[in-house]
């Protein structure tokens, strides 16, 4: 059983389980409330689940791509509430919960998502179809680009406005039980952060 938290797009959070599926899943979609919600909808998802903490196996960070200062409040909640219980992060592609999702509900053959990264930019990761299991297979990306810029114009197109964190969580399962890889714990910012450390006090001249 799985905590799964995403702060990529809107806030999302859920408990799910192999056998029984999502549990729960509560969502948040402002992209600019992360860091005030994420602690009442994780308690919120617990408490709609039904569960004790010592039952689950693990927590799960969606990695992006994501904003700086959004995506970092999901993954920071994750690894914090796993320490906590003494239980693994188990990082897994944002984008991929969305595909899942998508080819869950019918979807067949290439597919393209996107998701707002501000500055009139976009993430975007390719699909080339749903593989064994119906895990969705990476073609390309993810990727940074202007909304004119956006590869692949040939692939079917989908704009995400929240990553489910149950398909999110549903995918680390499978994953799992197929002895399939996790993703690198390693967050997809794509690029540098609108706020950068100083290089010091600025010299003044008279």
């Amino acid at each position: 059983m799985l905590l799964a938290i995403d702060t990529s797009a809107g806030t999302s959070v859920a408990v799910v389980d192999r056998d029984a599926g999502v549990l729960s899943e509560v969502i948040e979609t402002d992209t600019m409330r992360h860091a005030e919600v994420i602690g009442t909808l994780i308690d919120e998802a617990l408490t709609v689940a039904g569960i004790e903490l010592r039952a689950l196996s693990g927590v799960v960070a969606g990695m992006g791509p994501g904003p700086f200062t959004g995506l970092r409040v999901g993954i920071a909640a994750a690894k914090a509430f796993a320490i906590g219980i003494g239980r693994p992060l188990v990082p897994v592609v944002s984008h991929d919960a969305v595909a899942y999702d998508r080819y869950a509900a019918g979807h067949t053959g290439p597919l393209l998502v996107v998701t707002d990264a501000r500055r009139r930019e976009r993430y975007w990761t390719a699909y080339s179809g749903a593989g064994d299991h119906g895990l969705p297979v990476r073609l390309d990306g993810p990727g940074l680009a202007k909304p004119d810029d956006l590869p692949h114009p040939g692939i079917e197109r989908f704009d995400a406005e929240v990553v489910p964190a149950g398909r999110l969580g549903m995918l680390a399962e499978l994953r799992y039980a197929n002895g399939l890889p996790m993703d690198p714990d390693e967050a997809l910012y794509l690029r540098s952060p609108d706020v950068t450390l100083s290089a010091g006090p600025k010299r003044v001249t008279a």
